[in-house]
């Protein structure tokens, strides 16, 4: 929008700007809560196109996560990489399980078929592109309306094969059974090519975010919390600024929330002010799960031990469903480790932030929000002793199931934090701390979600529950957004920019560091020597 010369003013709650997608550090080390890959970054891909065309390629640099595993499945005993090809994906599965050769290669055809149709939605445009909509996504239409699980079961019978093909589930947070089939082809298919992390980590795409906006004569401020959205016109159903915590109005033609629709409408514009249907529906709406997310400082050769810059799903063999139900309960001390964790060696992703000694880890869960109403009153400054010791017991919760995947490494931490659902409310404003914003089950995605423009004249949403969750999909919500305001279609914002280029490397392998680059992560390691020195 501001670079279409709308006046563009951002304002954000916390210290700093990007919601899940900013850094932070602890005792000096740099940390992302909700950025840990990225897909579709190659030549011509979606998240490549939306980069170049926002003209902020330039400002980024991404790593290549391991080609050979950038998902590693650990369930139970058994072990299976997730290669960075599609065609190798394939035979890789069909070497492990023979049996299931043809079916794998079926699925996971059909599975880039929807992907593709999913992505063409948005570019339909004219009577006959419309007309012939339903030949154009036939492979989505086909089972549209059914769950992973159901569709899974038709394809695939041999259960350890099923949970790897289903790993991914973390990503959008339901299990097989209650998942949509199309929103986990959606996620599949964004990372068959592999996976990417930004050097800098979520903060440097903010970061080039900000300067763009700020190039373009617009603003973007911090600790700016708003406490509602200012309403004018015939029973107050037309938006016409906010005013903020210290009482300040800024009054602007449009507002824009990228809060979740639980915190828009409830708690900034205020039920009084609602339809009947539209506030019941929002006292319908469901939010997505919520996590543990333990950041780790390690003193120790972490590659020594087995890691590298592949995320690693670490499941028991049991049934996904079961798993996650457990994984639901609100007793969640009960036990001496988590059923379930997403762990990723950000140091290894992006080789540019290791000093050469210490090493960072985040370990992630979902779990029940309900696990911390005993502590929800308190003051987010001045936490009891008991809610301390609370985090304290599931912090050695977690580190107990990482040492199955680390061993030792318990015996090597530096400086180790937990975030909880929180956490996630104080810093990221989201409801009951949800990850991925409204639940992304049958009756909220798609046709379903909520949309950028609201019952309210001049209020739009953006974020995670309109178009998709995850950096990729929040990103298109925003473009999205900006479109229907502007009167036009996403591609006339995104239009194609050879000036601009993401610059892409290998974690693995620093053959072709730019000269730069290797002065960069020398300067860090010469640094961390003369400490220790």
């Amino acid at each position: 929008m501001a670079k279409a010369g709308q006046k563009v003013l951002v304002l954000e709650q916390h210290d700093v700007p990007g919601g899940w997608c900013h850094s932070f550090y602890l005792n000096g080390y740099r940390f992302t809560p909700g950025v840990h890959y990225i897909g579709l970054l190659g030549k011509g891909e979606s998240t490549s196109e939306i980069y170049k065309g926002l003209g902020i390629a330039n400002d980024l640099v991404f790593y290549k996560m391991n080609p050979k595993g950038f998902e590693h499945c650990w369930i139970g005993d058994e072990r299976f990489d997730y290669p960075a090809n599609f065609d190798a994906f394939v035979e890789s599965l069909s070497e492990r399980f023979p049996k299931e050769k043809k079916q794998i290669k079926k699925y996971l055809t059909f599975v880039k078929n929807v992907t593709t149709e999913l992505q063409l939605i948005p570019k339909l445009k004219g009577f006959w592109q419309h007309l012939t909509a339903p030949y154009r996504t036939r492979h989505m239409g086909k089972y549209a309306l059914f769950s992973l699980r159901r569709v899974m079961n038709w394809y695939i019978k041999d259960p350890l094969l099923q949970k790897i093909l289903n790993i991914q589930y973390g990503n959008h947070g339901l299990p097989p059974s209650k998942a949509p089939f199309p929103l986990h082809c959606a996620i599949m298919g964004h990372y068959f090519s592999g996976g990417y992390y930004p050097m800098g980590g979520g903060g440097a795409i903010v970061k080039a975010m900000t300067n763009s906006i700020k190039k373009h004569g617009s603003e973007v401020l911090t600790k700016q919390t708003v406490k509602s959205i200012l309403l004018a016109g015939n029973k107050k159903k037309k938006a016409i600024g906010i005013e903020l915590d210290n009482g300040t109005q800024i009054f602007a033609d449009r507002v824009i929330s990228n809060a979740d629709p639980g915190i828009t409408f409830l708690n900034l514009v205020g039920k009084e002010n609602l339809s009947t249907k539209f506030l019941k529906r929002l006292n319908k709406t469901k939010y997505s799960c919520t996590s543990l997310m333990l950041f780790l400082t390690v003193d120790m050769d972490v590659k020594k031990a087995g890691l590298d810059s592949g995320n690693i799903w670490m499941l028991p063999n049991r049934d996904m469903d079961d798993l996650f139900d457990e994984m639901q309960k609100i007793d969640i001390l009960e036990g001496n480790e988590f059923p379930g964790l997403f762990i990723s060696c950000t140091t290894l992703k992006d080789p540019a932030s290791f000093d050469g000694r210490y090493h960072t880890i985040e370990a992630i869960t979902y779990i029940n929000h309900k696990s911390f109403d005993l502590f929800k009153d308190e003051e987010d400054h001045e936490r009891s002793t008991k809610y301390l010791a609370f985090k304290e017991r599931l912090t050695e919760k977690i580190i107990n199931s990482l040492e199955k995947v680390v061993p030792g490494i318990s015996d090597n931490i530096v400086h180790k934090d937990l975030g909880t659902p929180l956490t996630n409310q104080y810093y990221v404003n989201t409801t009951k701390g949800s990850v991925y914003g409204t639940e992304k089950s049958f009756k909220q995605i798609g046709p379903f979600a909520y949309k950028a423009e609201t019952e309210i004249e001049n209020l739009y949403l953006c974020g995670a529950s309109i178009l998709s969750h995850g950096v990729a999909g929040a990103s298109y919500s925003g473009v999205e957004t900006a479109s229907k305001i502007l009167g036009c279609r996403q591609e006339d914002l995104l239009k194609p920019d050879e000036t601009q280029n993401i610059r892409i490397y290998e974690a693995e392998d620093d053959t072709h560091y730019p000269e730069w680059m290797l002065k960069k992560i020398q300067v860090k390691k010469a640094r961390q020597l003369a400490k220790q020195q």
